[in-house]
């Protein structure tokens, strides 16, 4: 232990004094730590003291960033308590905390933390509580990933927009930001202060299994420009933007979430085609950015994976970047970064290629243990801690966590899930959904002669758990609009029987509307598609998610692209296909040709309009 004791104690109580005042509405006029009018360096120096007085356990548990189950900070459900004894070895959020010292936790659907707005106000509130209990209090920051579009960890009634290719579609800065801005409002409403979004990978590979729609397109400056206007959006609400996954994802057929992949450009392609979305992030102000578990042997030779080269983490990021923000890990339970080394080594050499939080390691024990253990042998100095806290604290002092660290009911009822948010949300994806083809200009279709809808097609779960079933949500829509629908689901997989049963179910319609997902070229979807045009019925397809399905089809009248198959998105695609909106979207990604991928099927900027 550092000895600055009165220092330590006067900070502390000040900082106490902000945190009750937050909860309780008596505030004093002692000034908290982060008050505006506080000056880089005073404030830098405020934040040295509280770092001098802090215990090496209490440095190192600032560094991680960790998953807890429960919806309750103090008294979760009894599996989510059995779960956490198994993974972490504490029973509640307020244990992990009191424990480890933790700086961060985040937030997941699986892990039950997001159930609804007031319960997640309420479990934010309890961590921040755990926290400022701790010998340093200090405020946690609360992340998740809400990137929206198919990776949504809290859903309705929260206001869910359209995710990044579909806004690379719609094109439009201001809705873009607007989508963030609307985003991060909700997001701070219920405690959560980092969001790891927005992502800046340039996805100019159409097989990339993990990135796809998550990315705002395949045009390097394009893609920038947009990760700015959200970057902008959601630090404008006073959440913490996260600009991932550095140094880009984007050209990899390999999930990192299973394996390590290898980028093969050259140093010349990194810096045309990866590094202009991330430069743009920088100079946008983004907070933190998250590193990515892949290989570039044009960037490091050694081939460790980013997240733990220094070459890539310190000789480009910090250096030739010039970033000195906050650096967080892809999460450390991945594939990706525990192929080359156990996950005892992994947080340390991540710590020493330059990272700062430690994001979600498969066993909190082994990496906390190993952080400490590297210090007191020195591999790590305090001072090479202290950097890192330094870089979390400011972040902390920024969003204004050591003044109101508390988020309340009334707060959530005023913003969450609001009339005019939604309503910004629907204007914004009606402007994302891009017509691919519409032969013999069967779109806009019409009541009166194209009444009768079946709808088809695949049934994802919901990413959030709140939205879907895709089938019975378009089937709804078209009811909505004075259509006649019927939702038959036959999954991502049709079997025969499947199959055999739409095609029964066509018989008389008027048309046929399938939901497509992922097509591959053995994907039985291609045979429900063909069957279905084989009836007769004129048939309509909805890419759910990547675009690229139209490849792989054949004999359709019509294709629009939705980008996801969140409701938001499923029902502009239907206000589209039906008239009550005009298709407005630009194809963010080159569509190319199934049976010869070096041929352009569809170009970047193609949608068509009505006439």
């Amino acid at each position: 232990m550092h000895h600055r004791a009165t220092s330590r104690r006067t900070l502390l109580t000040v900082t106490a004094a902000a945190a009750a005042a937050a909860v309780t509405g008596v505030h004093t006029p002692a000034r908290a730590l982060g008050e505006d009018d506080t000056t880089p360096a005073a404030r830098d120096e405020k934040l040295r003291r509280l770092i001098a007085g802090m215990s090496l356990e209490e440095k190192v548990g600032q560094l991680f960033v960790m998953r807890v189950y429960g919806h309750s900070a103090t008294a979760p459900d009894q599996a989510d308590i059995d779960a956490n004894l198994k993974e972490i070895g504490v029973r509640t959020a307020a244990e992990l905390v009191e424990r480890y010292h933790v700086g961060g936790i985040i937030y997941f659907s699986w892990a039950h933390n997001t159930r609804d707005p007031r319960q997640i106000a309420e479990l934010s509130n309890g961590i921040q509580r755990a926290g400022l209990a701790q010998p340093t209090p200090l405020p946690l920051l609360i992340s998740t990933d809400q990137e929206h579009g198919i990776v949504c960890r809290v859903g309705k009634p929260a206001t869910l927009v359209p995710g990044a290719m579909a806004l690379g579609a719609g094109g439009s800065h201001a809705d873009t930001r607007k989508a963030a801005q609307i985003a991060g409002i909700e997001l701070a409403a219920v405690g959560i202060r980092q969001n790891y979004a927005p992502v800046a990978d340039v996805n100019v590979n159409p097989a990339n299994p993990v990135i796809g729609v998550r990315s705002f397109g395949s045009d390097p400056q394009a893609v920038a420009a947009l990760v700015a206007a959200q970057v902008k959006g959601y630090q404008g609400a006073g959440v913490a933007a996260t600009s991932k996954h550095f140094p880009g994802h984007g050209d990899t057929a390999v999930d990192s979430h299973y394996g390590l992949p290898t980028i093969t450009h050259t140093r010349a392609q990194w810096a045309e085609l990866d590094a202009p979305p991330f430069r743009s992030a920088i100079a946008a102000g983004i907070d933190s950015i998250m590193t990515a578990h892949i290989v570039v042997p044009a960037l490091d030779p050694s081939e460790d994976p980013a997240t733990l080269s220094h070459p890539i983490l310190t000789g480009i990021l910090r250096e030739q970047l010039g970033y000195d923000g906050v650096v967080v890990t892809d999460s450390l339970g991945m594939e990706g970064v525990r192929t080359k080394y156990g996950d005892e080594r992994v947080p340390v050499l991540a710590l020493k290629a330059g990272v700062d939080q430690l994001l979600n390691p498969p066993k909190l024990d082994v990496a906390w243990k190993a952080v400490l253990r590297a210090v007191a042998d020195g591999e790590l100095t305090e001072a090479r801690l202290d950097e890192s806290i330094l870089r979390i604290l400011r972040l902390k002092t920024k969003l204004g966590l050591f003044k109101e660290p508390y988020v309340s009911a009334s707060g959530v009822n005023r913003t969450v899930g609001g009339a005019a948010h939604l309503a910004h949300a629907d204007r914004i994806a009606e402007a994302t959904t891009t017509l691919l083809l519409n032969e013999g200009g069967l779109l806009p279709l019409s009541r009166r002669s194209h009444g009768d809808v079946l709808v088809v097609g695949a049934d994802p779960a919901s990413p959030s758990g709140t939205t879907g079933p895709p089938t019975t949500t378009l089937a709804t829509a078209f009811t909505e609009l004075g259509f006649t629908a019927t939702a038959l689901s036959t999954g991502i997989t049709p079997t025969a029987a499947k199959i055999e049963q739409a095609v029964a179910a066509a018989a008389g319609k008027d048309v046929v509307v399938v939901g497509t997902y992922n097509v591959s070229a053995t994907s039985p979807q291609r045979t429900l598609v063909a069957r279905l045009v084989a009836t007769g019925v004129p048939v309509v397809t909805i890419a759910i998610r990547n675009p690229y399905d139209i490849a792989q089809l054949s004999g359709q009248r019509a294709t629009v692209a939705a980008y996801s198959w969140t409701d938001v998105e499923l029902r502009a695609a239907v206000r589209v296909i039906a008239g009550a909106a005009r298709p407005k979207g630009r194809l963010p990604v080159p569509v190319q040709r199934a049976d010869d991928p070096a041929r352009v099927l569809y170009p970047v900027g193609h949608g068509l309009s009505y006439a």
